[in-house]
């Protein structure tokens, strides 16, 4: 399956992109979510609640001031001059991503009184409710274009990529077919050992028995005792 870039960035460097781009944004942004809905459905705007909804909020937003500030120029912008975009579903998924930081950074300046200072503590909670419903909508539209194959709209591994994939698929090949005669030869050599041995057992007892003097033959001897009974009736 093909995969867009964003979810080649969370699956490279694994576990940090994944922690660094997936689960401390989310753990953060989920904990101000929660703690803003008990804070508006109770009306009670102080305490320990609002304490943490507050350092979250600013702590979240200021991380995706971070996140928005290495992805932009390491990613974005590379990807974009050298058109190495994988169809609408790849743009949609990075951009989703990095718009659905935005809105916490206004919840972030919001919190620092660097804006809308002027309002009453409603007015600024009823902006910080939709930065974070904006986030969370953004935020699912990035996940689930993320997830989806980019080949649907036609995109499809360039011929480069795709030779260095079919080479190391080969390369993994000639490997394991060069362990396996190794082994089949281990085999053989283990079974003309045990023959060998065999050989060497049968000619011992041979060389042990007295030069002239016939082996026992227990099976013709068991027959003449029979014919004897039977001979006795």
């Amino acid at each position: 399956m093909n995969m867009t870039h964003y979810m080649e960035l969370l699956a490279t460097n694994q576990p940090w992109n994944l922690i660094l781009f997936m689960a401390i944004p989310v753990i953060l942004a989920e904990t101000l979510a929660i703690t803003e809905l008990y804070l508006l459905f109770t009306r009670k705007l102080d305490g320990r609640v609002a304490s943490l909804n507050r350092w979250v909020g600013i702590a979240v937003g200021l991380y995706f001031i971070g996140v928005i500030a290495w992805l932009v120029p390491q990613a974005v912008v590379p990807i974009t001059q050298s058109g190495s975009w994988r169809t609408a579903i790849d743009v949609i998924a990075v951009g989703s991503y990095l718009l659905g930081g935005l809105p916490l950074v206004v919840v972030a300046l919001q919190q620092l009184g660097l804006i809308n200072r002027g309002a009453d503590v409603w007015t600024r909670r009823k902006l910080q409710a939709i930065c974070i419903a904006l986030f969370l909508v953004l935020g699912h539209v990035a996940m689930i274009a993320g997830m989806a194959d980019p080949g649907l709209l036609g995109w499809q591994v360039p011929a480069g990529q795709a030779h260095d994939m079919h080479g190391a698929a080969d390369a993994a090949d000639v490997q394991a077919a060069g362990t396996m005669p190794a082994h089949a030869g281990e085999a053989d050599a283990g079974a003309a050992s045990a023959s060998a041995s065999a050989s060497a057992s049968a000619s011992a007892s041979a060389s042990a028995a007295p030069s002239g003097v016939p082996m026992p033959a227990t099976h013709s001897a068991a027959a003449m005792e029979a014919s004897a009974g039977h001979g006795g009736h």
